[in-house]
Formats: C-alpha cells, structure tokens, sequence
C-alpha cells in the first residue's frame, strides 16, 4: 500500500478524479490501480474564491515496489505507514491488584479503557455524575441559575470536552498515532466514520454524551468498575527509605478508604478543592501559564463569507472557523481559542458566585452565531506569582468580578464591541442576540479582566478585524469571562509519568498540565494506561 499526499483538487470535484489523480501522481495505467481510499481531507481557503480540497490517499497498484522506486525522489508518495495501534502489557489471570483512576474525562476514560482492555481491570472514581444526569444538572444552571457545585460543566463523567465543540485535533507530536487509536475508538463508540478522514474533525455534545455511555458499557464488560459521586478527598501516602513516598490509597467524601499503589490522577483544569488537597498532601506542583479574555459571538453568515467568499454555505466545507493571534504593543499575546463555528456560549462554573464562559457546538454547527475565547496569555512569573495555587486565586478574583458585573444572578455581563472600542458601556444589545444563558446583562467589561489584558484585547480585535472583515463589527457580543482555557497548575511527573515525589501517583491530562483538548487528553490517558501497565507487571 501507498500513502500519496498533498494531493490538489478543486472544491466541486467529481467522484472520479480522486483515482484520476492518484493515477496521474504515481505515472501507472489505469489498469495498475487496484484500489484508492481517502486516508485524510483538509481544505485550503486562503484564496476564498479557489478554494481546494487536500487528500491524503492509500493506494493500492500492481507492482508496487516498482512503482514506489520509481517515485523515490516525491516526496509525497511513500509506503503507508504501520499505524495500528499493540498493546504493551497484559494482566496475568492470577492478578489481584486494581489501578484505581480519578477522573471520568478524556484522559481518564481513555486510561481506564485501555487498562481495561489490557485486562487491569480499574475502578474509575468519578465526582460527579453520569453523563445523562449531570446533563439535566448543567441544564439547571443555564435554565433556571441553579447551579450544582458537583455536577456541572466542569465536574461528571465525560469532562469538561463534553459540553464543547467536541474537537478531535491537536498539535501535539504523536510518532505513535496514538491519536488514530482515540478517533478509532469513538468510532466504535457511535462517533460518526468522517472523524477519521477529516483533517479538522469534531463531534458536538449529544453525540458525546452517547459515546461516553457506550464507552462506559466497554469498560464495565472487562471488568471495570465505575463509582460516581465519589470525591477523593484524601490521600494515603507511606514515607520510605531515602526519604521516599509511596502511594498506598485513597480517602473518598464518604469516608471510605481505597487501597491501590497505581492511581491515575485525570482530575480535570478545575478541581481546586483537589489541586489544595495535592498540595497540602506534598505533592509536587507547580504554577503554570494559561490565559484569560473573553467570548466573542458573531453571526456564522459573517464568518463563513469572510473566510470563503462566494463558496459559503457549500456543504462540504460546513461552517467556518478560524484562527487568530496578534502580539500586543505591550508585550501580550492575544489569541483566538476553542472556536466553536455555529455554536453557542455556555456558563461554564462550578463554584457559587462566579461567572465563567465557554463554547459549545452540536454536531451539526447550525446555530447562527460562531463564537470564540479572546483570550490573552499571562505567566506564573509576571502575572500570579505567589506560590503553586496563585494561578486558582486570580482565576477566582475575575469570576468573581464577572459574578458582579452581571448582577450577581449567573447572568454574564456582555458588551458589544464598538461600545468596548469606543470605552463606553453597554446599555444595550445591537442586531447580535447572544446566546449565553440563563441570560446576559448589557454592561461595561473593563472590570472584568487585568487592564493589561483589556488594552491588548482592544488593540488585538481591531488588528482581527483587518484579518478576518467583519470581525471587529459593532454590533458583535463581548461575553465574560472565559478563565479555564487550561489548568493553572502542573503536576510534575518523572520519566516514568508518575509524580516527581509521590510514587504511585500518575498525574495525567489536562488538570495535571499534560494536555490541552479531547484529542491530547485521550492520547495522555492512554501513555499513562501503557505506564500503569508496565509498573504494576514489574512492581
């Protein structure tokens, strides 16, 4: 087999040119083509108005080592790579021993399935609920302002991806397509087959929410146990020789003791309560950076016809995102993040009297506004730096201040753009109806964030509007505040992923500062499952 890439084709193609050019890259006959499969599709709409597709091609010729050596000198033509993904460990059927993960997100649920499926047979501990009724909880909150501080956007099985656009890329390095295993195992789980071919692939909240179930099924029919509602609320850690520190269980809310020397410490970017439990315990941590701003919220129609001209509303391209950075004349860097293309802003919190925001898209992206984070980058050194847990604290001041600003009833305070340009408030909402909920109250947005951030993110949107026409707009919504881009701790690991002073202690994902995103979360879970494995057969 062949993989054949960089591959050119205009938008509105024929289903036969895909063979046509695979034919024509490799110099064959028709008759020498065997078979021609689409591996990857991207599209490339700088120039709006040519807009191409990308593919990505596995063929399959006659005389195939001929042909390769005839094209030894392309680039774009080489042998397919082995992509499938071998398990390293094994349980021994004698096994008694369960590792014990904290943590039904993405990291989580992908470490407790492959240990699962390795035969360790773990027992998640999750905080919250299941999927289906920490859903009708978070409804609660964007219905009716009433907010479960532990069964929310933040806290019940699936994580936080789950209320999303449901991305499923990432820029991290992954020489093992580690990534291929996580998209492989969503199609199992219900996720539509295009993930898989797609090169910007996403999935949306319902669809997550019955993958989660069916993954859980999974689990629990190799042994898995889940037990939700149970908050770790302690750590047993024994003191050794050489001033050594070896994990030997957990404590729950209810009082209960878990005995494991293997845990997975998948907690998610908003475990607080945990992150000064960690800490207290002597867990090493440290700050970190991530970033602050705000939703932005646009009619899609703006966006689509910014970014593809004439070619909008074709279905193959779907509803536009984008991507974009400015670095401010004061030294910040601003940037777009979490797009959600035809989506909607959400209240994101999970603690009582604060505002937060996020974004959310249904498979479909077919809301009427596109939204993203504005959002500027601030570090530990320069901005928070008063120990490990300064990050949380800052964090807290401007949902706290957001709380305010909105009228101290979860609304969130919102304010158009031209009025923040202009540095008046907003006493009311143009022809852009923002969709956060339970609501939004039209207001000034200065207070809300560090006045460095308010003067970089000025200066960034008009910079964004000269990008992307139309995106610096009047009447587009300014919705505060999003916080929890990313954990504002790391939970640093040795070269064996598990904590730098506590052994025993895996920390993984996104709350431990090891990935940004489903996809990154999903591969870490499973590098940490693959680290468990191999230290429970040789411990």
């Amino acid at each position: 087999m062949l993989r054949l890439t960089g591959i050119q084709l205009p938008l509105n193609h024929g289903p036969e040119a895909i063979a046509r050019a695979a034919i024509a890259r490799l110099r064959i006959e028709p008759s020498q083509l065997v078979s021609c499969t689409v591996f990857r599709r991207a599209h490339d709409a700088r120039k709006n108005y040519a807009i191409m597709l990308i593919y990505s091609l596995d063929v399959e010729v006659k005389d195939e080592a001929s042909v390769l050596k005839r094209s030894a000198n392309d680039v774009h033509v080489r042998a397919t790579p082995d992509i499938e993904y071998r398990f390293v460990a094994h349980a021994p059927a004698s096994m008694t021993a369960r590792p014990l993960v904290i943590g039904a997100g993405p990291c989580g649920l992908f470490a407790a399935l492959l240990l699962a499926q390795m035969g360790f047979k773990p027992i998640i501990l999750e905080r919250g609920k299941v999927v289906r009724d920490r859903t009708k909880d978070t409804w609660g909150l964007w219905r009716n302002s009433v907010l479960n501080t532990e069964s929310n956007v933040q806290y019940g099985e699936g994580g936080a991806g789950t209320f999303s656009d449901g991305k499923l890329y990432s820029q991290i390095k992954d020489p093992r397509h580690l990534g291929r295993k996580v998209l492989t195992e969503f199609v199992k789980a219900a996720a539509p087959p295009e993930i898989l071919t797609e090169a910007h692939p996403h999935i949306g909240t319902f669809r997550l929410v019955k993958m989660v179930e069916n993954m859980r099924a999974t689990i629990e029919s190799l042994g898995g146990e889940y037990r939700f509602e149970s908050r770790v609320t302690d750590l047993d850690i024994e003191s050794c020789a050489n001033a050594t520190r070896q994990l030997r269980g957990v404590m729950l809310a209810s009082g209960e003791r878990i005995a494991s020397d293997h845990v997975v410490l998948a907690i998610g970017h908003s475990s607080r309560d945990t992150f000064q439990m960690l800490h207290d315990r002597g867990v090493y941590i440290e700050a970190k950076p991530f970033s602050l701003g705000f939703r932005i919220e646009h009619p899609q129609s703006i966006i689509d016809t910014a970014r593809f001209g004439r070619n909008a509303g074709n279905p193959i391209l779907g509803a536009a995102d984008y991507k974009l950075v400015h670095h401010a004349k004061n030294g910040r860097d601003v940037y777009s993040f979490c797009m959600c293309p035809g989506g909607t802003v959400v209240a994101a919190t999970s603690e009582e009297g604060r505002v937060v925001t996020n974004g959310m898209s249904q498979y479909s992206r077919s809301e009427r506004n596109a939204n993203a984070g504005i959002v500027v980058g601030i570090t530990p050194e320069k901005d928070y730096p008063d120990g490990p847990l300064a990050g949380v604290a800052f964090q807290r001041k401007w949902e706290s201040a957001a709380f305010v600003a909105g009228g101290s009833t979860y609304a969130a305070p919102a304010q158009r753009v031209g009025d923040f340009l202009a540095r008046r408030p907003s006493t009311a909402l143009g022809s852009v109806i923002p969709s956060y909920k339970p609501s939004v109250l039209p207001t000034d947005l200065t207070p809300c964030l560090p006045g460095y951030a308010i003067v970089a993110i000025r200066e960034a949107l008009t910079k964004f509007g000269h990008q992307l026409r139309g995106f610096d707009m009047d009447d587009a919504v300014l919705t505060g505040v999003e916080t929890r881009t990313s954990s504002p701790i790391r939970i640093k690991r040795d070269e064996n992923f598990q904590s730098l002073n506590t052994k025993g202690l895996f920390p993984a994902g996104e709350g431990a500062g090891y990935a940004g995103g489903i996809l990154s979360a999903g591969v870490d879970g499973i590098k940490i499952a693959e680290a468990v494995a191999q230290s429970m057969l040789t411990s």
